[in-house]
């Protein structure tokens, strides 16, 4: 004998204590709201990433609230028709303050910003301030080797020491002091980092005597001879273990009224205005050229990040021709705006060699593109 559920009708009242269709719908109601509120508290929760975007553009040849970026005093300056833009990019994000995720997924679907993981621009345990203060640092270094490459391409003679700052490892830390200055490695004179770095690898891994000047505090400095040593780094370099700061006597004094903006990726665009306030006529001709790019004092263009959102910059602002590093190139293809022609370098020289073509009429389209 089997026992038949209760049939209630639709009309009938639900009986006390049994759940009803009114108590399924506030448990549905109830559900969906608390979901509701959970999606709402996971949207406002800040993520680990960064988002980049198109920053203001500087044309390093014109002025800012009436300061010119770069004047040069010590040599003959000439006024210029070219425009030569530096490129900045817009981070938001990082450090103490990260981003949303709906920040995070309008930048997904706008073309023109990038999103990347906090760690490629604040590294693990630097703090935001930390970051700026690296950032400010840079700045002043571009400047500097920006002068140095300029001085370097038109043939200029100036002095180049390089002083301890500081160490990496402790290899050579029973031997040199922070603030003692390079001289001479094997009896040769050092005349800059790129010729240290080379004679470092060409000599290996035996020990070495390096020419030092010690400051003596209230005596003299005096010269030393100590014997260093090296070991290989990641990049199969042969490295000292310390670091470094580089010191210039400059035959002229370049000043730039550039403000709030870090980093070093302005270097060679920099270099390139120095070159064309030292020299008669104007390096691009009257055309509107933009480009990014760090450089060292041999002349050699580096890497920098966001090139995707400079391009986009540059193609705003009326740039027709843009100077992308080398090593950029992979992030340049597919993402060059219509009407911008993307020339690829390599060093300050090719740079110039390019601008020049273009002032004398050559199509831009015709040189070496990322493509």
């Amino acid at each position: 004998m089997y026992e038949q559920e209760p049939v209630i009708s639709a009309s009938d009242p639900a009986p006390t204590g049994a759940p009803g269709r009114g108590f399924s719908r506030v448990q549905r109601t109830s559900a969906g709201m608390i979901a509701l509120l959970l999606i709402g508290v996971m949207m406002f929760l800040p993520t680990n990433f960064v988002i980049r975007s198109p920053g203001p553009v500087l044309n390093t040849l014109g002025e800012v609230d009436g300061t010119e970026l770069i004047t040069i005093e010590g040599a003959k300056s000439y006024e210029s028709e070219s425009t030569l833009d530096m490129l900045t990019v817009f981070v938001q994000g990082g450090g103490s303050n990260r981003v949303t995720i709906p920040v995070v997924l309008e930048a997904l679907f706008n073309p023109t910003k990038d999103i990347a993981p906090e760690e490629t621009v604040i590294p693990r345990g630097v703090s935001t301030d930390e970051q700026s203060e690296q950032n400010d640092m840079q700045m002043v270094s571009s400047q500097d080797q920006s002068v140095a490459a300029a001085l370097t391409e038109l043939g200029y003679d100036f002095k180049t020491w390089l002083d301890v700052a500081g160490f990496a490892t402790d290899a050579n830390k029973a031997v040199l002091k922070e603030g003692d200055r390079l001289l001479k490695y094997e009896g040769k004179e050092i005349t800059s980092l790129e010729q240290l770095k080379a004679d470092l690898d060409e000599h290996g891994d035996a020990p070495a005597t390096m020419t030092i000047q010690r400051p003596g505090g209230k005596a003299a400095a005096k010269q030393l001879d100590v014997e260093v040593s090296t070991t290989l780094g990641e990049t199969g370099n042969r490295q000292l273990g310390v670091l470094l700061n580089t010191t210039h006597d400059f035959p002229i004094d370049v000043k730039f009224g550039v403000e709030n903006i870090g980093g070093p990726s302005a270097g060679m665009m920099f270099a390139l205005a120095i070159i064309d306030r030292l020299t008669q006529g104007s390096l691009a001709g009257d055309h509107h050229v933009s480009g990014t790019g760090s450089i060292d004092q041999a002349g050699n263009v580096g890497p920098i990040g966001g090139i995707a959102q400079k391009m986009v910059s540059a193609k705003k602002e009326g740039a027709t021709v843009f100077l992308a590093p080398a090593e950029n190139c992979p992030e340049v293809v597919g993402r060059v705006p219509d009407g911008l022609n993307v020339v690829k370098v390599s060093t300050l020289h090719e740079a110039r060699e390019v601008l020049e073509k273009v002032a004398s009429g050559a199509d831009p389209a015709s040189m070496t593109t990322c493509e």
